[in-house]
């Protein structure tokens, strides 16, 4: 039969010893799935380059409907599909500070 260990005792257990977590949307994985979202418009390779399945990305979706994840999903899309229109467009940044 297999030992069972409790959530902190995995937590103090070397990095080659815990098992990896792939079942969870974590913030990171949420990060870079927005961040490949962006630069592919395509939802299967963002969620394949977090770790994750195009169907668990739906489903995330779907649970965070109206949070900044979802929002910043709409955002990624239209403005992937805005460069795509206009491929020498600049992608939206930040103010370039004021000389004096």
């Amino acid at each position: 039969m297999e030992q069972q260990t409790s959530p902190a005792a995995r937590d103090r257990a070397p990095v080659t010893d815990r098992v990896i977590d792939r079942a969870h949307w974590t913030p990171a994985r949420q990060r870079l799935f927005l961040s490949v979202l962006l630069d592919s418009g395509h939802v299967s390779i963002a969620a394949r380059a977090a770790g994750m399945s195009r169907s668990s990305a739906h489903r995330l979706r779907r649970k965070l409907a109206g949070t900044p994840f979802d929002q910043a999903w709409d955002r990624a899309l239209a403005v992937h599909a805005h460069l795509m229109a206009d491929p020498f467009a600049q992608p939206a940044r930040a103010a370039p500070p004021q000389q004096p």
